[in-house]
C-alpha cells in the first residue's frame, strides 16, 4: 500500500510517499481501509517533533481518520470486516490503512459520508469539552473565539451557539469573518485592523466576555485575558500563532 510518511523531521514539504507493507491488527486492534484522512494543526507539530506524541521515524502523519473496516485482532468485540467507522488514531492515518486500537473507533451514522466523519471528530470533540466541561458555557453568556475560521473555531461557534451563548467571532481577514458569520457568529471582530480590547469593550457595553476560547495565543492570548468578565474563563487551546500563551 502506499503511505505519506515522514522520514526526517521537517516542514509537510519534506514528506514522501512511498510504498509500505499493509499492517495487521494485534489483540484489541483493527485495521481500517482508509476512505478520508483530515488536516490538523498536530499533524503539521508531529512532523516537525514539536508534539506531545513522538512516534519512531519513519511514521506516516494523520491524527483522523473515516473508512471501512478491513480486519480485525484478537478480543475485538463491536466491530467487523465491512463496518463504517471513524477514529482518532494520533497518527497513522495519512496512508491507504491504517492500524489503530479498537477502543478509538466509532460508528458512522447513516447520514454522514466520508469526508464530513473525517472532519468532524478531532475539531468538534476539542471544542465540546472545552466549552461544556472546562468552560462550562451557559446559556445567555456570551463567548470569544479566536481564530474563527479554523476548524476548532468554527466547531466552537457551532457548539457556543447551540448551547445558547451569544458569539463573537474573531480572526485576520474578511473573508475568514464571512466565513464565522455563515456558521452563525452574532458579532466579528477583524483582530488585524481592529483594536481586539477596545471592539470587545464596544460589543459587550465594557462588562467582558464570559468565555474566551483562545486555540492562537500569540499577541492574542493577554488581551483577550484582559477583557474577561467577572468570574469569566480563559480556555487555552493550542499555539496556532507559534508561541504558548504565558500569563
Amino acid at each position: 500500500m502506499k503511505a505519506v510518511l515522514c522520514k526526517a523531521y521537517g516542514p509537510p514539504e519534506s514528506l514522501v510517499v512511498e510504498d509500505v507493507e499493509s499492517p495487521t491488527p494485534g489483540p484489541g486492534e483493527v485495521v481500517i481501509s482508509v476512505k478520508a484522512a483530515s488536516v490538523n494543526f498536530p499533524d503539521v507539530l508531529i512532523i516537525q517533533n514539536k508534539y506531545q506524541v513522538k512516534p519512531p521515524l519513519p511514521f506516516s502523519p494523520g491524527s483522523e481518520v473515516a473508512g471501512i473496516v478491513k480486519a480485525t485482532g484478537d478480543g475485538v468485540n463491536g466491530f467487523k470486516p465491512g463496518d463504517r467507522v471513524m477514529a482518532i488514531t494520533t497518527y497513522g492515518a495519512f496512508a491507504e490503512e491504517v492500524k489503530t486500537e479498537a477502543r478509538r473507533l466509532l460508528p458512522l451514522p447513516a447520514g454522514m459520508d466520508f469526508t464530513q466523519a473525517a472532519a468532524f471528530g478531532l475539531t468538534y470533540a476539542t471544542s465540546d469539552f472545552g466549552l461544556r466541561d472546562r468552560g462550562e458555557l451557559k446559556a445567555g453568556e456570551t463567548l470569544l473565539v479566536l481564530g474563527a475560521a479554523g476548524g476548532v473555531g468554527i466547531a466552537a461557534i457551532e457548539i457556543g451557539k447551540a448551547l445558547g451563548a451569544r458569539v463573537i467571532a474573531c480572526a485576520s481577514t474578511d473573508d475568514k469573518l464571512a466565513v464565522c458569520r455563515e456558521h452563525g457568529a452574532d458579532e466579528t471582530i477583524n483582530y488585524a485592523t481592529e483594536d481586539l480590547r477596545e471592539r470587545i469593550k464596544q460589543l459587550t457595553d465594557g462588562k467582558g466576555v464570559d468565555v474566551v476560547y483562545d486555540p492562537v495565543g500569540g499577541p492574542y492570548t493577554e488581551p483577550a485575558l484582559r477583557s474577561l468578565a467577572w468570574r469569566g474563563r480563559l480556555l487555552v487551546v493550542g499555539f496556532a500563532a507559534g508561541e504558548i500563551p504565558k500569563i
